[in-house]
């Protein structure tokens, strides 16, 4: 907003457009070089003149109302008369166009995210693509699409094989009801343990992946099972985590879907033998071809993934596809993506996969066939537990510890994940991730709570747009008052780059440096004070922090307690 008066003060004295303008405009790194900068050194060339004298020139000659212009070298610093701007910041964060963003024009994003296998325990590994995906479905919404999360639940291939084969010589029904997936799991497990002695056991889980492709009546039995008790587990999980989806399908609900699309490939000659095997080649890409058939004639993910994204933008309408998935698969969505190319969808350019870094353990790749996964659930329990001794040594006698526990102790390992930029791999330490102190989930949830706590104790009961006429210029002219409001202006732009770079941390980081602003701001500031007009203006700044971090938080998945 700041930066809309620049423009139209400088576009009447430089030659370039007002958009051009807007681009360069910079931040300065410390508000003692001002507010706004302009940089020179753009238009040296043009106006033969070095980009130390263009500014002199422009700070003699531009002139925006309450603004100070100076030349410091090469730049054209802005600043603003904190009272009188910060009104207008103020109460431009009250306005019912603030947030009002339509980037997205209502078209339909489908998000393919979570995906965890069947079978296999919802590990800590699983929390990134789960509630990166959750942060872009909340960010796409407030930006004006029309997003649809979609489980690609990993419920088809040969590891079923493997996890029948396992059941059938050593599961024991009775031990196995009391925790189903962690009994299927240690179940796998001892199937690749015993496998390396005995490697039999591979054909064997070959034969029972058979069956079940066949139909094989005990086959599908067992899958049924195994499917039903995953999702009942899965289901659990995602209620802790406040993560809903429209749409469970996995991958075997495309199993009669990829002949159209192996028929199509044949028919537009897209088709190539190689070493026995069919693959689309994809040497104008510099890519690797894409295996459709193996030598045996069976499908592989590719031709699964083609048939997915054909059902997701003809039957589920999607403008956009994305894909919240590990970085590990970025060829094949590029495979995938450039055959949809060559197969004539034109809209394959509007599928993009969003790539995450990977969670080690010590260091270490986490590995289901080795056992070593920290379920989502430890790790939660342990960290509600972490904040409920918390509760107990700081507030006591708070009411509803249980809940403000768990909203604490899940923020802080959602809050953990997010604040990294996604493309980073963190090394997961239980440690770290329930330390409460410092850039964490628990220290914003905090900030809201005190906001919330000064509003209880003050007199004004009503906060909106129908008290603005009562804002003082004089109560906002302060430097930590006007640091703030700065801070409270940027939340449309933050949403907005959040959702265009598919990056929750820029929102997660923008939500830390608010809450240091409003703490600077409160430690400096007596809000609730005898004058009326002075609470009523500092209390209006307060409302604005408290209804951005509960917004901003709510998107990222976290829940915001009133008290603390």
């Amino acid at each position: 907003m700041l930066k809309d008066y620049i423009v139209k003060g400088l576009c009447q004295h430089v030659p370039i457009s007002e958009q051009k303008i807007q681009e360069l405009l910079e931040i300065p790194p410390n508000e003692e070089l001002g507010d706004v900068a302009f940089p020179c050194f753009f238009l040296a060339k043009e106006w033969r003149k070095s980009p130390q004298l263009i500014a002199q020139e422009l700070a003699d000659n531009v002139c925006i109302p309450d603004v100070e212009t100076k030349a410091m070298g090469p730049y054209l610093n802005f600043f603003f008369h904190k009272g009188t701007y910060g009104k207008k910041l103020l109460s431009n964060a009250y306005s019912p166009s603030f947030l009002h963003i339509n980037v997205g024009q209502g078209k339909r994003i489908i998000i393919d995210m979570s995906s965890p296998n069947i079978a296999k325990p919802f590990g800590i590994g699983h929390l990134r693509s789960t509630m990166i995906g959750n942060a872009l479905y909340h960010l796409y919404k407030k930006v004006g699409y029309e997003p649809v999360r979609v489980n690609h639940l990993g419920d088809w291939g040969t590891q079923f094989g493997k996890q029948m084969s396992a059941y059938k010589r050593w599961g024991n029904p009775e031990l196995i009801q009391q925790d189903p997936i962690r009994r299927f799991f240690d179940l796998y497990v001892k199937f690749h343990e015993e496998a390396e002695k005995d490697p039999a056991l591979k054909d064997e889980a070959r034969k029972w992946f058979a069956k079940l492709e066949k139909g094989d009546k005990e086959a599908r039995e067992l899958w049924d099972y195994f499917v039903r008790e995953s999702l009942k587990e899965f289901k659990r999980m995602y209620e802790k985590l406040g993560v809903e989806f429209e749409y469970y399908l996995g991958e075997s609900f495309y199993n009669d879907k990829m002949g159209a699309v192996v028929e199509e490939l044949t028919e537009k000659g897209l088709l190539e033998e190689s070493d026995g095997a069919y693959v689309v080649r994809l040497d104008e890409e510099e890519i690797p071809p894409c295996m459709i058939l193996k030598s045996d004639g069976s499908t592989i993910y590719a031709t699964r993934d083609l048939a997915t994204a054909l059902y997701r933008h003809d039957e589920l309408k999607g403008d956009r596809l994305v894909y919240v998935v590990g970085a590990e698969q970025s060829l094949h969505f590029k495979q995938v993506f450039s055959v949809l190319e060559k197969m004539g969808r034109s809209w394959a350019r509007d599928c993009e996969h969003i790539p995450f870094g990977l969670m080690r353990l010590e260091g270490k790749k986490m590995s289901t066939r080795r056992g070593r996964v920290i379920t989502l659930e430890e790790v939660l329990n342990e960290a509600v537990d972490r904040a409920k001794e918390l509760i107990e040594e700081k507030n006591p006698h708070l009411q509803n510890k249980e809940e403000v526990a768990q909203a604490m102790g899940i923020g802080a390992i959602i809050f953990g994940d997010l604040k990294h930029n996604r493309l980073n791999e963190v090394n997961f330490s239980l440690e770290e991730a329930l330390n409460f102190e410092g850039d964490t989930g628990p220290y914003v949830q905090y900030t809201y709570a005190r906001i919330q706590s000064i509003k209880e104790k003050s007199t004004l009961k009503s906060y909106g747009i129908e008290n603005l006429a009562v804002i003082s210029e004089q109560y906002l002219n302060q430097k930590e008052t006007w640091s703030l409001l700065k801070e409270v202006i940027q939340y449309p732009s933050i949403l907005e780059r959040a959702a265009a770079q598919n990056e929750p941390s820029i929102l997660a980081r923008y939500l830390l440096d608010l809450c240091k602003q409003f703490n600077k701001f409160y430690q400096q500031n007596r809000i609730l004070v005898e004058n009326e007009q002075e609470m009523k203006t500092k209390l209006m700044a307060a409302q604005a922090v408290g209804e951005i971090i509960q917004d901003g938080l709510s998107i990222l998945g976290l829940k915001v307690p009133n008290k603390m």
